[in-house]
């Protein structure tokens, strides 16, 4: 018994890290750069699905939004079906035209299928004092446990921060994430923009919300 209820805390313990929110792994803000706040932001979703891509978007415009700024989704300038590389010029022309002082740049650096094979076991319960029926009842379908095949999703991310105030850009700050189950895009999305905003603020790259 014992060992089997050590299986199944571990189970449990597993499912609730693969089902958490997408961590950093990695953060770093730019020594060199001096600038001051940022009054008029572009995001830009680079790849992916269209409808994640601007999903992202309007989820990070509504957390990055402070009084006073403006923060606006790539794709009001930029409409792009799934697979579109966006042409260089344009996109030089449309942070120039609006006066974006800066472009946060979302992408996705890995996003595959994790097929794993869970072997099925056999476990041997200790010595159970009750009723037969009941230890029936409540052995019966832990005995034995069929080997299955389980397919995730496993996607990593990384974030950067530029300035515009150069020719070429500036990068202000870069942050990835740790490589983490996507199979609910909502709640993937949700806590990347939480952890993405909070490492910002705490950078003083944008202002706390009030």
């Amino acid at each position: 018994m014992r060992k089997l209820s050590v299986l199944l805390v571990a189970i449990l313990v597993g499912q609730a890290l693969l089902a958490g929110s997408p961590k950093l792994a990695y953060s770093w803000k730019n020594p060199a750069y001096n600038g001051g706040t940022f009054k008029n932001i572009m995001v830009l979703a680079l790849n992916g699905k269209s409808a994640n891509r601007a999903e992202f978007e309007d989820e990070l415009v509504a957390a990055l939004a402070r009084p006073g700024e403006m923060v606006q989704p790539s794709y009001a300038y930029l409409p792009r079906p799934d697979a579109t590389p966006i042409d260089i010029k344009n996109l030089r022309d449309i942070v120039q035209g609006q006066n974006f002082d800066a472009v946060v740049v979302a992408r996705l650096t890995k996003n595959v299928s994790k097929t794993t094979y869970v072997p099925g076991e056999v476990y041997t319960p200790l010595p159970y004092y009750g009723t037969f029926y009941g230890y029936y009842a409540a052995m019966y379908p832990v005995v034995y446990s069929p080997g299955y095949m389980t397919t995730e999703r496993i996607a990593q991310v990384e974030v950067n921060f530029y300035s515009t105030a150069q020719p070429d850009g500036q990068l202000v700050w870069t942050g990835t994430t740790n490589a983490f189950s996507s199979s609910s895009v909502m709640k993937v999305i949700k806590g990347l923009v939480k952890i993405v905003t909070d490492e910002l603020e705490q950078q003083a790259i944008i202002g706390h919300q009030s």
